[in-house]
């Protein structure tokens, strides 16, 4: 995206042309380098000039690197990050942060360090030979490494002890020699909790590795340690996480709990993968504090969260979630289960793994390789006199055909199913096996849902969307007049993503009469999803299109996370 930038600017002063341009992008990418220094290399500009004119089109100030180099206290990110957007910091006021750049026309560069930082960005250009021999000096200073970590700060976090066992003495020793280490560590899981993100992952390449946080659903680059810090990191979380950090052939599953006050904690889920270059660790976060269990406020349309609350309130029968992973089944689930949780009635679950634990529900997990596997635990579950039963996955026969028989015999089933909709679940639940009467006679209610990232409350502006753009996307021709699409432009708060939270697009499919006998005859799913529109259910590409029209997300995210019926 910065090359074609710096390309457009070029092109439209006449700097170059479109052969020369081609020509250049073509020894860029072959080489690796920039197209700063390809410009110069080849003999277009030279340094003083190319530097001139950047800093008279973009508006800023040109800067000497070695007359402006910064106090250590200044550089608090990794090398390699500043190596590869190549600008380097060279001050900082109050909430800014002043940066000398080879490329200001280099936006997502830019935009990753105002991201990583938090702070406005004051920028000015500087020859790129400067920043590479002032970055050269900083790679090669020994004591840049302590630098970064004692700008860290003391990180006042304490990791609970959730078993019995003691660490050995090599593994006490490790912890103790690695102190710029556990303070990176402790940097990166506070970050993540910081910045709301979902997930956290350490990715080993070949030649560099880097951490990426998940947030609002979508992966962003925050940092790249250097590269020798590779198995200090993953044998500091193994340690954090209770695994085994002498086997690294092997996968390992395992859980840190982080008290970081009296009365907060939060658990991070750790999975660890054997790589070609390396482990890497993905860590789902699971902070009790941002669990949502309000049906209310996840964003379910009136008349079908109506539906909703009607189907769990029933005596018996079964309520379906499906979704794709990372879709918010579970918070779904645990809503319904807080909704249903009262002194009178008896539930139990059956999850894998148990994500948060809740007064008044006894939860079990599930430990396939004890043979505590998900219809060993419904089993025993059903003599345990329950009134609601939740059940984390349906993944097999054996499971579907028990919760179906609970479903049928005086109990309230919550479960969740991987499907892309509401009507192909039954297909789904037929292809397991299950014969069609006792699907069609069980289910009460199916939801699919989505989660879509909400427009940015403090940088939302009105969008100039074609009427052809909208019918092309789902909408009605009569309801054109209704949509005030919206988009975010990017700010401060939002990381200049445009984008500061989730809302939940459901659709949600009460197995109707006529629904029902769709699946006694064994119909297909486009047979009932035709059923389920003409009833009033809405598909999730309409429930999308309706969010559009309000302005809560914008077309793109509704384009991204839902498919045209």
């Amino acid at each position: 995206m910065s090359r074609s930038r710096l390309g457009d600017i070029l092109l439209k002063h006449g700097k170059i042309d479109r052969l020369q341009l081609d020509k250049l992008l073509k020894e860029t990418r072959l080489g690796g380098g920039s197209l700063t220094s390809e410009l110069v290399k080849q003999e277009l500009f030279s340094e003083n000039e190319l530097v001139a004119f950047l800093a008279r089109n973009y508006g800023c100030r040109v800067v000497e690197v070695p007359a402006v180099m910064p106090e250590s206290a200044v550089i608090t990110l990794p090398i390699e990050l500043l190596r590869k957007n190549m600008l380097l910091p060279i001050g900082r006021t109050g909430h800014t942060l002043r940066l000398a750049v080879a490329d200001p026309y280099d936006i997502s560069g830019l935009d990753e360090i105002a991201f990583i930082t938090g702070f406005k960005l004051d920028v000015a250009v500087a020859a790129e030979s400067q920043l590479v021999a002032a970055l050269d000096q900083l790679g090669q200073s020994d004591s840049h490494l302590q630098d970064v970590m004692d700008d860290l700060g003391a990180m006042n976090v304490e990791v609970v002890d959730t078993s019995d066992e003691e660490l050995d003495g090599v593994e006490l020793s490790a912890e103790t020699e690695a102190a710029p280490v556990v303070r990176l560590v402790n940097l990166i899981l506070l970050e993540s909790i910081k910045r709301g993100a979902s997930d956290i992952h350490l990715e080993p390449y070949e030649k560099v590795m880097r951490v990426r946080y998940r947030i609002d659903g979508v992966l962003h680059e925050i940092m790249r340690p250097q590269l020798g810090m590779r198995e200090a990191l993953v044998s500091r979380l193994k340690i954090m996480a209770r695994l085994d950090i002498s086997e690294r052939r092997q996968p390992q599953d395992g859980r840190i709990k982080l008290r970081l006050s009296r009365s907060k904690t939060v658990d991070f889920r750790v999975s660890v993968l054997p790589t070609l270059f390396g482990e890497k660790v993905v860590m789902r976060l699971l902070d009790p504090s941002n669990l949502q269990l309000d049906m209310t406020k996840l964003g379910y349309e009136s008349r079908s969260l109506g539906w909703l609350k009607e189907a769990i309130h029933r005596p018996y029968g079964m309520v379906l979630v499906t979704g794709p992973t990372g879709s918010g089944k579970t918070v779904s689930l645990y809503s319904a289960v807080g909704e249903l949780n009262q002194p009178d009635i008896n539930i139990s679950t059956a999850e894998d793994p148990v994500e948060f634990n809740f007064m008044g529900i006894n939860q079990v997990n599930v430990h396939a390789e004890v043979g505590l596997d998900f219809p060993a635990v419904l089993r025993s579950l059903l003599r345990q006199d329950p009134d609601v039963i939740l059940v984390g996955e349906i993944r097999d026969y054996d499971t579907a055909s028990i919760a179906i028989k609970a479903a049928l015999t005086g109990h309230m089933v919550l479960a969740t199913l991987h499907t892309n909709d509401a009507p192909s679940t039954m297909s789904r639940l037929i292809n397991m096996g299950i014969e069609p009467f006792l699907a069609g006679s069980a289910i009460n209610l199916i939801t699919a849902q989505r989660l879509a990232r909400r427009i940015c409350a403090d940088c939302i502006t009105d969008e100039v969307i074609p009427d052809e753009a909208l019918l092309e996307a789902g909408a009605v021709e009569h309801e054109l007049s209704e949509y005030h699409p919206k988009h975010g432009i990017g700010c401060p708060t939002c990381n200049g993503t445009g984008y500061k939270g989730r809302t939940g697009i459901y659709q949600v499919m009460p197995v109707f009469d006529e629904i029902r006998e769709a699946v006694y005859a064994n119909k297909n799913t486009n047979v009932i999803n035709a059923v389920a529109v003409r009833l009033g259910v809405q598909t999730l590409r309409m429930v999308a299109m309706d969010k559009v029209k309000k302005g809560e997300i914008s077309l793109a995210e509704c384009l991204r996370v839902t498919v045209l019926d």
